[in-house]
């Protein structure tokens, strides 16, 4: 049987809608090797994540996805293999982002609130159990009340930014996450690379990111077609840079996307964690 893996998941410790620990069992029955737990800029649930491994059959690898700009533009940067000791530090690291985003996300719900929207913080903070929330949540309580007809249709039209409610936060730089992940012996992979930049944007960034220590590009990736797949895989060849790959699984917050498989015909090959695993220098 062929091994396989996907390395770019998510938890209810960021917009997931599983926990860490029924990640790791819903990769069980999907009969991959290993998962990789990359929730948005946050560690917290790696310590449920890991322990939830311990007595699996799938490795479980911690990392986090962290939301960053280059040239005002989005760009997610995904770190993998980080020690148990180095989780405070990504905290540490991404305080004043979280204090940013918190800001702008209690700002977006005022101006929905003006705009006559009836949706409250406290009914947003509820999905989240207390934790930080963002615009997947924000969406999520849109769609329960009816003001939009899916979770797709809030981010293309109310929540997307330049339409008047969303303004995004002051974001880290793409540069310094790749560093600040590098200084910790971890990987730093572009996250859906194609999805954020042009081509000729790609040519523009590697070189930096290369530069910085970015180690990998994600080339398997749920919402890419055969030829963005086929893209990233020579953007990766001709930069020298590692091939990385994951569903972006959400659970219920993105229906139709299934873990390891992505919208079925995702197929992450287990030789990426393995060349994930040696750019990080672990063992």
């Amino acid at each position: 049987m062929i091994k396989r893996c996907d390395l770019h998941s998510h938890s209810t410790f960021s917009d997931g809608t599983c926990t860490p620990a029924e990640l790791v069992s819903l990769a069980e029955k999907q009969g991959l090797s290993a998962l990789a737990l990359t929730d948005h800029n946050t560690s917290k649930g790696l310590k449920d994540f890991m322990e939830a491994g311990r007595n699996s059959s799938v490795i479980t690898v911690p990392g986090c996805e962290f939301t960053t700009e280059w040239n005002h533009k989005e760009i997610h940067i995904v770190g993998l293999f980080f020690k148990e000791e180095t989780w405070p530090e990504i905290e540490d690291f991404l305080e004043l982002a979280h204090i940013a985003k918190i800001s702008s996300n209690e700002q977006l719900i005022s101006r929905l609130n003006e705009a006559g929207y009836d949706i409250s913080t406290d009914e947003v903070y509820e999905l989240t159990g207390g934790n930080d929330f963002n615009r997947a949540h924000i969406a999520r309580v849109l769609y329960a009340k009816q003001y939009v007809s899916s979770v797709k249709e809030a981010f293309d039209g109310i929540l997307k930014e330049g339409n008047g409610f969303y303004v995004p936060p002051k974001r880290i730089t793409s540069l310094a996450a790749i560093r600040f992940i590098k200084v910790y012996h971890a990987t730093a992979i572009f996250a859906h690379p194609l999805l954020n930049l042009t081509y000729d944007e790609m040519r523009e960034f590697l070189p930096q990111a290369k530069e910085a220590g970015l180690d990998a590009i994600e080339t398997h990736y749920t919402e890419f077609t055969d030829e963005m797949m086929h893209t990233a895989e020579s953007l990766a060849e001709e930069f020298g840079l590692k091939q990385s790959g994951g569903s972006d699984f959400h659970g219920e917050a993105k229906p139709g996307i299934s873990l390891g498989t992505g919208r079925g015909n995702l197929e992450v090959p287990y030789s990426f964690y393995e060349d994930m695993l040696a750019c990080s220098g672990s063992k």
